[in-house]
């Protein structure tokens, strides 16, 4: 496949950054939590830091916050990256380059799809839970799956860009270098209200609407 390296728009550098920075922080925040309150699949007993728990709120609520924003960029500007109505029938012809790049968009999209389930079960978390060792909560266990589902998911959105455009793609997004076409009033060019596809706007309603839900269900939760 081709090495020539590809050029990212300047607007998904940024959110893509900024998404990716909170993604890590996040998880190695949610381990710390685990590994001081839980440790039932395995501990690397770290140092205990004070307001973990907090520390992790927090970056987990202003990943809430952007997720929106990138979901959009990702399914109105950035959707030829996400998976397509031929996607599924591409992935019968195993080996070939079209199976790989069908793989990455199908990866990208379900990474999507892992983040929404991420920040829904956190939600629906209480801080109390785990310092009273209540550990059996349905969102708990379903945290606690989102959290290797999103490992899982990127560790596969790095090998399937690996395979797709190796390293030239895989270091694109963190290439700062900006065209003249490329400036802010730029950035919505060619945006698209309307889905490219059926498939599209079903992991969109799933997308968008579980992130709504992850906004307004704490409201409606006991506690």
């Amino acid at each position: 496949m081709s090495r020539t390296a590809p050029y990212q728009p300047v607007l998904l550098r940024l959110l893509h950054s900024a998404i990716a920075i909170l993604v890590f922080a996040a998880l190695v925040t949610g381990f710390m939590v685990y590994d001081r309150y839980d440790k039932r699949f395995g501990t690397l007993n770290l140092p205990i830091v004070p307001n973990t728990q907090g520390i992790h709120g927090t970056i987990a609520l202003t990943f809430l916050i952007l997720l929106p924003i990138f979901a959009i960029y990702c399914f109105h500007l950035g959707s030829r990256r996400l998976v397509q109505a031929q996607s599924f029938k591409q992935l019968a012809e195993v080996g070939k380059p079209v199976w790989w790049i069908s793989l990455q968009r199908l990866t990208n999209t379900l990474i999507l799809l892992s983040a929404t389930f991420a920040v829904i079960t956190g939600r629906m978390m209480q801080e109390a839970w785990l310092p009273n060792d209540e550990l059996n909560h349905a969102w708990y266990i379903g945290h606690l799956i989102s959290w290797v589902l999103m490992i899982v998911g990127i560790a596969m959105h790095l090998l399937m860009s690996a395979k797709v455009g190796g390293f030239p793609l895989l270091l694109s997004i963190y290439n700062w270098k900006v065209r003249a076409e490329d400036m802010p009033n730029s950035w919505f060019k060619g945006f698209q209200i309307k889905p490219s596809s059926t498939i599209l706007l079903i992991f969109e309603i799933l997308v968008i609407g579980g992130i709504a839900i992850a906004f307004v269900l704490p409201a409606f939760s006991q506690k």
